[in-house]
C-alpha cells in the first residue's frame, strides 16, 4: 500500500502464535523476515487494522492478546482498544518513517491461505529454538517473536 501521510504513517505488526510456534513471512520488498502487518487505514482503529492485515495476508482468524485487560466498555462515543505489546518508530526512507504498534495474537489453525494479490517470499511457523538459532532474522523480530511465544504459550 502507498504511504498515507507524507512524513509518518501508523502501522501494525501482528506476531501470531499457534501451538507454540510463531508465524513469520519473508517480505518480498524488504527481503527480511517480518510478522504480518501493514498500514492503519484512515477509517479504522489499530485493532481493526491488525485483524484486517492478518485476514488479508494469511486468511487466518485470530484473537488479539489483551495483557492489560482494560476497562470493557463500548458506547456510541467511547471504545476501549486492546493496547499493543510494543511501539516503535523506524525509517523507511530518508523522508519517511513508520510508527508501528506491535500486537500478539493466537490462531486456531496454522493453515495459511494467501490471496493471489499478496506477494510473500514464503511463510514459516517457528519454535522458540528455531528462532533463537536463526541467523537470518533481525534482532528486534526475534525479540518480539520470542516474547509472543512466552506470552501466548499454549
Amino acid at each position: 500500500m502507498p504511504h498515507i501521510n507524507e512524513l509518518v504513517d501508523w502501522t501494525v505488526e501482528v506476531f501470531i502464535v499457534y501451538q507454540n510456534k510463531v508465524l513469520l513471512r519473508f517480505h518480498d520488498k524488504y527481503q527480511i523476515w517480518l510478522s504480518v502487518g501493514g498500514h492503519v487505514e484512515p477509517n479504522e482503529n489499530p485493532n481493526e487494522a491488525a485483524l484486517r492485515e492478518v485476514r488479508e495476508e494469511t486468511g487466518l482468524e485470530v484473537k488479539l492478546s489483551d495483557k492489560l485487560l482494560p476497562f470493557q466498555e463500548k458506547t456510541a462515543d467511547y471504545e476501549e482498544l486492546i493496547p499493543p505489546y510494543f511501539l516503535n518508530i523506524h525509517k523507511i526512507s530518508e523522508t519517511h518513517r513508520h510508527i508501528s504498534l506491535t500486537y500478539f495474537a493466537s490462531a486456531e489453525s496454522d493453515q495459511i491461505v494467501e490471496p493471489d494479490r499478496e506477494k510473500s517470499g514464503g511463510w514459516k511457523w517457528l519454535t522458540k529454538d528455531e528462532i533463537m538459532a536463526a541467523t537470518d532474522i533481525k534482532a528486534y523480530v526475534k525479540h518480539y517473536a520470542l516474547k509472543a511465544l512466552e506470552e501466548l504459550h499454549n
